[in-house]
């Protein structure tokens, strides 16, 4: 993972999603758990990215 995605991904979480995964299940998932609490969405961003 690069810092920019690092950086996005804990205050964006969606935002860092798309950046490396694009439009997809995973970007969607990830406004959904971003919406119900900023935590999930931010280690759901994590997993994704590490991937």
């Amino acid at each position: 993972m690069s810092l920019l995605t690092i950086v996005l991904s804990i205050i964006l979480p969606p935002l860092g999603v798309f950046l490396k995964q694009g439009m997809g299940s995973e970007f969607l998932i990830s406004i959904i758990l971003t919406v119900i609490g900023w935590l999930p969405g931010v280690i759901y961003a994590f997993y994704v990215n590490s991937k």
